[in-house]
Protein backbone atom coordinates (compact mmCIF):
# COMPACT_ATOMS: atom_id res chain seq x y z
CA UNK A 1 0.00 0.00 0.00
CA UNK A 2 1.52 3.54 -0.71
CA UNK A 3 2.62 5.39 2.08
CA UNK A 4 0.31 7.59 3.20
CA UNK A 5 0.37 10.85 2.06
CA UNK A 6 0.91 12.81 5.14
CA UNK A 7 3.52 10.43 5.80
CA UNK A 8 5.54 11.79 2.68
CA UNK A 9 8.01 14.25 2.40
CA UNK A 10 6.50 17.81 1.42
CA UNK A 11 6.90 19.86 -1.95
CA UNK A 12 10.13 20.73 -2.55
CA UNK A 13 10.46 24.29 -1.32
CA UNK A 14 12.69 25.04 -4.51
CA UNK A 15 11.11 23.18 -7.04
CA UNK A 16 8.65 25.34 -8.80
CA UNK A 17 4.91 23.77 -9.78
CA UNK A 18 2.79 25.25 -12.98
CA UNK A 19 -0.65 27.07 -11.45
CA UNK A 20 -3.49 25.37 -11.87
CA UNK A 21 -7.00 26.31 -11.75
CA UNK A 22 -9.25 25.07 -8.80
CA UNK A 23 -12.37 24.22 -9.03
CA UNK A 24 -15.01 23.46 -6.70
CA UNK A 25 -16.97 20.58 -7.98
CA UNK A 26 -20.14 20.76 -5.58
CA UNK A 27 -20.46 24.51 -7.26
CA UNK A 28 -20.54 23.32 -10.53
CA UNK A 29 -23.33 20.32 -9.88
CA UNK A 30 -25.21 23.24 -8.19
CA UNK A 31 -25.09 25.22 -11.74
CA UNK A 32 -22.33 28.03 -10.40
CA UNK A 33 -22.34 30.32 -13.15
CA UNK A 34 -18.53 31.87 -12.05
CA UNK A 35 -17.38 27.90 -11.43
CA UNK A 36 -18.58 27.03 -14.92
CA UNK A 37 -16.85 29.74 -16.40
CA UNK A 38 -13.43 29.00 -14.97
CA UNK A 39 -13.51 25.49 -15.95
CA UNK A 40 -14.31 26.39 -19.04
CA UNK A 41 -11.28 28.69 -18.95
CA UNK A 42 -9.11 25.74 -17.87
CA UNK A 43 -9.78 23.81 -20.39
CA UNK A 44 -9.79 26.02 -22.80
CA UNK A 45 -6.31 27.32 -21.93
CA UNK A 46 -3.91 24.72 -20.56
CA UNK A 47 -6.14 21.94 -20.41
CA UNK A 48 -5.79 20.70 -16.88
CA UNK A 49 -7.07 21.94 -13.78
CA UNK A 50 -7.66 20.58 -10.04
CA UNK A 51 -11.28 19.24 -8.89
CA UNK A 52 -11.74 19.76 -5.32
CA UNK A 53 -15.10 18.08 -3.35
CA UNK A 54 -15.81 15.41 -5.55
CA UNK A 55 -16.18 12.93 -2.93
CA UNK A 56 -14.31 10.11 -4.11
CA UNK A 57 -10.92 10.70 -2.18
CA UNK A 58 -11.37 7.28 -0.46
CA UNK A 59 -12.25 5.81 -3.29
CA UNK A 60 -8.75 6.10 -5.15
CA UNK A 61 -6.98 5.30 -1.74
CA UNK A 62 -9.02 2.17 -2.30
CA UNK A 63 -8.10 1.03 -5.80
CA UNK A 64 -4.72 1.66 -4.60
CA UNK A 65 -5.35 -1.11 -2.36
CA UNK A 66 -6.46 -3.26 -5.12
CA UNK A 67 -3.38 -2.55 -7.12
CA UNK A 68 -1.19 -3.58 -4.29
CA UNK A 69 -2.84 -7.11 -4.21
CA UNK A 70 -2.55 -7.71 -7.91
CA UNK A 71 0.97 -6.28 -8.15
CA UNK A 72 2.01 -9.18 -5.07
CA UNK A 73 0.46 -11.68 -6.93
CA UNK A 74 3.33 -14.21 -8.75
CA UNK A 75 4.70 -12.81 -12.48
CA UNK A 76 3.30 -16.14 -13.66
CA UNK A 77 0.10 -15.35 -12.80
CA UNK A 78 -0.13 -12.18 -13.43
CA UNK A 79 0.71 -12.57 -16.64
CA UNK A 80 -2.11 -14.48 -17.46
CA UNK A 81 -4.18 -11.06 -17.65
CA UNK A 82 -1.29 -9.49 -19.64
CA UNK A 83 -2.95 -6.66 -21.91
CA UNK A 84 -1.52 -8.14 -25.42
CA UNK A 85 0.11 -6.56 -28.27
CA UNK A 86 -3.06 -6.14 -30.09
CA UNK A 87 -4.24 -2.29 -29.09
CA UNK A 88 -6.06 -3.18 -25.89
CA UNK A 89 -5.56 -1.85 -22.44
CA UNK A 90 -7.66 -4.08 -20.04
CA UNK A 91 -5.79 -6.08 -17.80
CA UNK A 92 -2.02 -6.52 -16.52
CA UNK A 93 0.75 -4.22 -17.75
CA UNK A 94 4.52 -5.47 -16.77
CA UNK A 95 7.23 -3.33 -16.62
CA UNK A 96 9.08 -2.58 -19.55
CA UNK A 97 5.90 -3.19 -21.83
CA UNK A 98 5.39 -0.23 -22.88
CA UNK A 99 8.06 2.73 -24.57
CA UNK A 100 8.53 6.18 -23.64
CA UNK A 101 10.49 7.38 -26.59
CA UNK A 102 10.87 7.45 -30.38
CA UNK A 103 14.70 5.33 -29.66
CA UNK A 104 11.98 2.94 -28.14
CA UNK A 105 13.53 2.76 -24.60
CA UNK A 106 11.03 0.68 -21.75
CA UNK A 107 8.79 2.01 -19.03
CA UNK A 108 10.05 1.47 -15.58
CA UNK A 109 5.94 1.16 -14.25
CA UNK A 110 3.79 -1.57 -13.40
CA UNK A 111 0.11 -1.36 -13.55
CA UNK A 112 -3.54 -2.97 -14.52
CA UNK A 113 -6.48 -1.56 -15.84
CA UNK A 114 -10.04 -2.49 -15.47
CA UNK A 115 -12.68 -1.43 -18.06
CA UNK A 116 -15.76 0.14 -17.20
CA UNK A 117 -17.66 -1.91 -19.06
CA UNK A 118 -16.47 -4.58 -16.80
CA UNK A 119 -17.15 -2.98 -13.92
CA UNK A 120 -20.33 -2.24 -14.39
CA UNK A 121 -21.45 -5.24 -15.50
CA UNK A 122 -19.83 -7.48 -12.80
CA UNK A 123 -20.40 -10.51 -12.65
CA UNK A 124 -21.06 -10.54 -15.97
CA UNK A 125 -17.74 -10.48 -18.17
CA UNK A 126 -17.96 -7.60 -20.76
CA UNK A 127 -14.78 -6.86 -22.21
CA UNK A 128 -12.13 -9.65 -20.27
CA UNK A 129 -11.32 -11.48 -17.42
CA UNK A 130 -9.24 -10.61 -14.00
CA UNK A 131 -7.28 -12.34 -11.59
CA UNK A 132 -9.23 -12.98 -8.71
CA UNK A 133 -8.05 -10.40 -6.48
CA UNK A 134 -9.76 -8.01 -8.81
CA UNK A 135 -13.08 -10.18 -8.90
CA UNK A 136 -13.13 -10.39 -5.16
CA UNK A 137 -13.14 -6.17 -4.99
CA UNK A 138 -14.76 -5.77 -7.77
CA UNK A 139 -18.19 -4.68 -6.09
CA UNK A 140 -17.10 -3.31 -2.52
CA UNK A 141 -14.28 -1.07 -4.47
CA UNK A 142 -13.95 -1.13 -8.32
CA UNK A 143 -17.79 -0.18 -9.46
CA UNK A 144 -18.20 2.11 -6.77
CA UNK A 145 -14.82 3.72 -7.92
CA UNK A 146 -16.26 3.90 -11.61
CA UNK A 147 -19.94 4.71 -10.69
CA UNK A 148 -18.03 8.12 -9.06
CA UNK A 149 -15.84 8.82 -11.67
CA UNK A 150 -18.83 8.33 -14.58
CA UNK A 151 -20.96 10.80 -12.50
CA UNK A 152 -17.93 13.21 -12.31
CA UNK A 153 -17.36 13.04 -16.13
CA UNK A 154 -20.67 13.28 -16.57
CA UNK A 155 -21.27 16.52 -14.96
CA UNK A 156 -18.14 18.29 -16.72
CA UNK A 157 -18.88 17.06 -20.24
CA UNK A 158 -22.83 18.38 -19.91
CA UNK A 159 -20.55 22.08 -18.82
CA UNK A 160 -18.76 21.60 -22.27
CA UNK A 161 -21.57 20.62 -24.47
CA UNK A 162 -23.35 24.02 -23.58
CA UNK A 163 -20.55 26.24 -23.41
CA UNK A 164 -20.05 24.52 -27.06
CA UNK A 165 -23.29 25.69 -28.39
CA UNK A 166 -24.30 22.04 -28.72
CA UNK A 167 -27.70 20.65 -28.66
CA UNK A 168 -28.60 19.42 -25.07
CA UNK A 169 -26.83 15.85 -24.55
CA UNK A 170 -24.91 15.50 -28.02
CA UNK A 171 -21.77 14.93 -26.31
CA UNK A 172 -23.61 12.70 -23.38
CA UNK A 173 -25.11 10.32 -26.20
CA UNK A 174 -21.27 9.41 -27.28
CA UNK A 175 -20.71 8.65 -23.73
CA UNK A 176 -23.56 6.56 -22.80
CA UNK A 177 -23.03 4.41 -19.46
CA UNK A 178 -23.91 1.04 -20.88
CA UNK A 179 -22.26 1.80 -24.50
CA UNK A 180 -19.00 -0.44 -24.75
CA UNK A 181 -15.94 2.21 -24.72
CA UNK A 182 -12.29 2.29 -23.70
CA UNK A 183 -13.37 4.07 -20.55
CA UNK A 184 -11.24 2.39 -17.75
CA UNK A 185 -9.28 3.20 -14.65
CA UNK A 186 -5.66 2.56 -14.26
CA UNK A 187 -3.68 1.96 -11.57
CA UNK A 188 0.10 1.91 -11.64
CA UNK A 189 3.04 1.96 -9.27
CA UNK A 190 6.25 3.52 -10.39
CA UNK A 191 9.68 2.17 -8.36
CA UNK A 192 11.48 4.59 -5.86
CA UNK A 193 14.40 5.89 -6.79
CA UNK A 194 14.63 5.97 -10.54
CA UNK A 195 17.61 7.43 -12.18
CA UNK A 196 17.18 11.37 -12.12
CA UNK A 197 15.38 12.37 -15.51
CA UNK A 198 14.28 9.15 -16.64
CA UNK A 199 10.79 8.46 -17.94
CA UNK A 200 7.94 7.49 -16.55
CA UNK A 201 5.38 7.65 -18.68
CA UNK A 202 6.40 9.37 -21.90
CA UNK A 203 5.19 12.74 -23.69
CA UNK A 204 1.79 12.28 -24.96
CA UNK A 205 -1.71 13.61 -24.85
CA UNK A 206 -4.20 11.42 -23.48
CA UNK A 207 -6.44 9.11 -26.18
CA UNK A 208 -9.76 10.00 -25.15
CA UNK A 209 -12.41 12.61 -23.63
CA UNK A 210 -10.96 13.48 -19.74
CA UNK A 211 -8.95 11.67 -17.58
CA UNK A 212 -9.83 12.21 -13.91
CA UNK A 213 -6.24 11.34 -11.87
CA UNK A 214 -5.21 11.25 -8.04
CA UNK A 215 -1.53 11.05 -7.36
CA UNK A 216 0.40 10.40 -3.69
CA UNK A 217 3.77 12.07 -5.06
CA UNK A 218 4.61 14.24 -7.89
CA UNK A 219 6.57 13.29 -11.17
CA UNK A 220 3.93 14.73 -13.51
CA UNK A 221 5.19 17.26 -15.87
CA UNK A 222 2.89 19.78 -18.63
CA UNK A 223 4.07 21.31 -21.66
CA UNK A 224 2.26 24.65 -21.85
CA UNK A 225 1.22 25.91 -25.13
CA UNK A 226 3.90 28.13 -26.46
CA UNK A 227 6.54 26.74 -24.15
CA UNK A 228 9.61 24.71 -24.46
CA UNK A 229 10.57 23.68 -21.31
CA UNK A 230 8.67 20.87 -18.77
CA UNK A 231 6.63 22.29 -15.59
CA UNK A 232 5.70 19.90 -12.78
CA UNK A 233 2.45 19.27 -11.71
CA UNK A 234 1.80 19.75 -7.79
CA UNK A 235 -0.33 16.81 -6.36
CA UNK A 236 -2.94 18.68 -4.05
CA UNK A 237 -4.35 16.22 -1.00
CA UNK A 238 -8.15 16.23 -1.56
CA UNK A 239 -7.99 17.18 -5.08
CA UNK A 240 -7.78 15.45 -8.53
CA UNK A 241 -5.93 16.79 -11.35
CA UNK A 242 -8.51 16.29 -14.59
CA UNK A 243 -7.05 17.12 -18.21
CA UNK A 244 -9.11 17.01 -21.54
CA UNK A 245 -7.95 14.20 -24.30
CA UNK A 246 -7.76 14.12 -27.71
CA UNK A 247 -11.59 13.15 -28.45
CA UNK A 248 -12.93 16.33 -26.60
CA UNK A 249 -10.39 18.45 -28.19
CA UNK A 250 -11.41 17.06 -31.62
CA UNK A 251 -15.15 16.83 -31.13
CA UNK A 252 -15.04 20.59 -29.94
CA UNK A 253 -12.76 21.73 -32.77
CA UNK A 254 -9.67 22.76 -31.17
CA UNK A 255 -11.39 24.81 -28.89
CA UNK A 256 -10.69 22.43 -25.57
CA UNK A 257 -6.84 21.88 -25.02
CA UNK A 258 -5.46 18.04 -25.25
CA UNK A 259 -2.37 18.77 -23.69
CA UNK A 260 1.12 16.93 -23.69
CA UNK A 261 2.61 15.89 -20.87
CA UNK A 262 4.62 13.33 -19.05
CA UNK A 263 5.58 11.58 -16.11
CA UNK A 264 9.38 11.67 -14.26
CA UNK A 265 10.60 11.03 -10.97
CA UNK A 266 9.18 12.84 -8.17
CA UNK A 267 11.55 15.98 -7.11
CA UNK A 268 13.68 16.31 -4.20
CA UNK A 269 13.34 13.75 -1.28
CA UNK A 270 10.11 12.85 -2.33
CA UNK A 271 12.07 10.24 -5.25
CA UNK A 272 13.03 8.09 -2.61
CA UNK A 273 9.33 6.56 -2.30
CA UNK A 274 7.25 4.39 -4.43
CA UNK A 275 5.08 6.50 -7.10
CA UNK A 276 1.64 5.45 -7.02
CA UNK A 277 -1.30 7.13 -9.55
CA UNK A 278 -4.51 6.11 -10.00
CA UNK A 279 -6.77 7.53 -12.88
CA UNK A 280 -10.32 6.82 -14.63
CA UNK A 281 -10.10 7.65 -17.63
CA UNK A 282 -13.55 8.36 -19.55
CA UNK A 283 -13.53 8.01 -23.68
CA UNK A 284 -16.39 7.79 -26.25
CA UNK A 285 -18.50 4.81 -27.04
CA UNK A 286 -16.31 2.69 -29.77
CA UNK A 287 -18.31 3.27 -32.55
CA UNK A 288 -18.23 7.13 -31.78
CA UNK A 289 -16.74 9.03 -34.86
CA UNK A 290 -14.35 11.27 -34.31
CA UNK A 291 -15.14 14.72 -36.17
CA UNK A 292 -15.22 18.11 -35.01
CA UNK A 293 -19.39 19.46 -34.34
CA UNK A 294 -19.51 22.48 -37.42
CA UNK A 295 -23.10 22.07 -36.97
CA UNK A 296 -22.39 24.47 -34.31
CA UNK A 297 -21.56 28.36 -34.58
CA UNK A 298 -19.18 28.09 -31.90
CA UNK A 299 -16.95 25.37 -33.08
CA UNK A 300 -17.24 26.14 -36.66
CA UNK A 301 -15.37 29.92 -36.33
CA UNK A 302 -12.53 28.49 -34.21
CA UNK A 303 -11.92 25.34 -36.65
CA UNK A 304 -11.70 27.48 -39.28
CA UNK A 305 -9.39 29.54 -38.02
CA UNK A 306 -6.90 27.08 -38.32
CA UNK A 307 -3.74 25.67 -40.48
CA UNK A 308 -4.91 22.85 -42.79
CA UNK A 309 -2.19 20.66 -41.00
CA UNK A 310 -4.19 21.10 -37.65
CA UNK A 311 -7.54 20.90 -38.90
CA UNK A 312 -7.02 17.29 -40.24
CA UNK A 313 -5.50 16.13 -37.22
CA UNK A 314 -8.60 17.31 -35.50
CA UNK A 315 -10.62 15.54 -37.92
CA UNK A 316 -9.19 11.86 -38.48
CA UNK A 317 -12.40 10.76 -39.68
CA UNK A 318 -11.95 7.48 -37.89
CA UNK A 319 -13.69 6.05 -35.00
CA UNK A 320 -12.67 6.05 -30.78
CA UNK A 321 -11.91 2.34 -31.13
CA UNK A 322 -10.11 2.95 -33.86
CA UNK A 323 -8.23 5.80 -32.77
CA UNK A 324 -7.21 4.49 -29.66
CA UNK A 325 -6.29 0.83 -30.40
CA UNK A 326 -3.73 2.73 -33.33
CA UNK A 327 -2.50 4.79 -30.49
CA UNK A 328 -1.95 1.88 -27.64
CA UNK A 329 -0.69 -0.87 -30.24
CA UNK A 330 2.03 1.15 -31.52
CA UNK A 331 3.16 2.17 -27.49
CA UNK A 332 3.87 -1.66 -26.98
CA UNK A 333 7.53 -2.63 -26.50
CA UNK A 334 7.13 -5.51 -28.96
CA UNK A 335 5.51 -3.76 -31.46
CA UNK A 336 8.40 -0.96 -31.60
CA UNK A 337 10.08 -0.89 -35.48
CA UNK A 338 11.61 2.54 -34.70
CA UNK A 339 11.13 5.84 -34.61
CA UNK A 340 8.11 5.48 -36.91
CA UNK A 341 6.44 3.19 -34.54
CA UNK A 342 6.53 6.17 -31.63
CA UNK A 343 5.23 8.72 -34.71
CA UNK A 344 2.20 6.09 -35.08
CA UNK A 345 1.03 6.29 -31.56
CA UNK A 346 0.91 10.27 -31.33
CA UNK A 347 -2.16 11.96 -30.72
CA UNK A 348 -3.74 15.50 -31.69
CA UNK A 349 0.02 17.23 -31.00
CA UNK A 350 0.20 16.64 -34.59
CA UNK A 351 -0.38 20.63 -36.69
CA UNK A 352 -0.06 22.59 -33.17
CA UNK A 353 1.75 26.06 -33.91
Amino acid sequence: MPVPVKELPEWPSNVEAHPLLVIDYQLLKAGDETEINRLWEAGTTLGFWYLKNHGAEQDFVAMWGMGEEVFKLPLEEKMKYEQGDEGLSFGYKAVGHYIVDAAGNPDPVEGVNVAKDDALSYPKVSRREYPTVINDLMGPVVTPFVEKCVDISNTMIEIFNKKLGLPEGTLAKLHGRNDFSASETRTIKAPANLTPGKLAIGGHTDFGTLSLLVNNLGGLQVLPPGNAEWSYVRPLPGHMICNVGDTLTMFSGGLLNSNIHRVVPPPGSQSKYDRWSQVYFTRPADNAPLLPFLESPIISEAFNKLSPERQKALGPGVTSWEWFTRRQKNYRTKNHKGADTWAANRGTEHGRA
